[in-house]
């Protein structure tokens, strides 16, 4: 078992901290899903990829994290703030250009930022990445189309993505 999940655990950490961008709350999703798979080894399908397994895990609980925060509802008195959110963002190209990225990522819903997660930074196939997410091969291919596509988007324009929708009478 340590075997197998052991060279998996720095690919969990990327995608921890990529999710929440929380390096403790990333290191507590590590750990809740480690556990789990622990706990649960005996129901794991034999011939199933450990891998795929593994982030299925992280990611279900990462989706039961966002859920739980959304119904609480985020706040923060300004004394446990970390002063660094509060300083000036860096005057560096390089920095100026990840802000921007991460802060596009954040605001891609949440189906479209797992599956550009999955494919380009961890660099799962799209199979895994179905497998991962629980949806059909077609849908992350079209999420990652339409991901990458209003990334792009809000990169060039520098502005929020929003969602266009159209009224109907």
């Amino acid at each position: 078992m340590g075997q197998l999940i052991e060279p998996v655990i720095p690919g969990l950490r990327r995608y921890a901290n990529a999710l929440v961008r929380d390096p403790a709350e990333a290191d507590d999703l590590v750990q809740d899903c480690l556990e789990r798979a622990v706990t649960r080894w005996g129901q794991r399908r034999g011939d199933g990829d450990t891998r795929s397994w593994l982030y299925a895990i992280l990611h279900n609980l990462a989706v039961n994290r966002w859920r739980s925060l959304r119904r609480r509802g985020v706040m923060a008195a300004i004394e446990t703030v970390d002063p660094a959110f509060l300083s000036v963002a860096p005057a560096q190209e390089h920095g100026l250009a990840r802000a921007d990225v991460l802060r596009a990522l954040d605001q891609l819903p949440d189906e479209y930022r797992a599956v550009i997660l999955l494919v380009t930074v961890e660099g799962l196939s799209y199979a895994e990445t179905a497998r991962i997410l629980g949806v059909p091969l077609g849908t992350v291919m079209s999420r990652l189309s339409r991901g990458r596509a209003r990334l792009a988007s809000a990169m060039a324009e520098d502005t929020p993505v929003r969602c266009h929708l159209r009224r109907i009478k």
